[in-house]
């Protein structure tokens, strides 16, 4: 379970799981601290994550040559849509051919929060 805690700080959230806490927070010029990454950059953060995490796996699997990956994340909003528009730019280092580099993207593609950001999900809500 994710549990996220707001008291009367503006807007700093405490957002715990398990043993592990980090702090989300607003920029000053909208009245936060910037204490932390906002809550749309967690979910940009989960993404670079899920991708670098899923990509290291397969790589190692197959025992290719990964020495790292960097995934930079950018969110815009359509002012138009108002749908969010999710720029991902992946750099693969390593002694690579092009196959394993198009397997890498295809992989990319394949990982977890990729799949639940790009599908149509649905939010329970109650009050207790």
């Amino acid at each position: 379970m994710i549990k996220g805690v707001i008291g009367k700080e503006l807007y700093a959230t405490h957002i715990t799981s398990g043993n592990h806490t980090i702090i989300s927070d607003e920029p000053k010029d909208i009245g936060g601290n910037d204490t932390g990454l906002t809550p749309t950059e967690l979910v940009g953060a989960g993404l670079a994550a899920c991708t670098g995490i899923t990509l290291r796996m397969y790589a190692d699997r197959k025992k290719w040559s990964l020495d790292s990956v960097t995934v930079d994340i950018t969110m815009e909003k359509d002012g138009a849509t108002g749908s969010q528009r999710i720029e991902r730019r992946i750099s693969l280092n390593g002694n690579l051919d092009n196959e394993q580099r198009a397997r890498l993207l295809s992989v990319a593609n394949a990982c977890p929060v990729h799949k639940m950001l790009s599908s149509v999900n649905t939010i329970s809500t109650s009050l207790t």
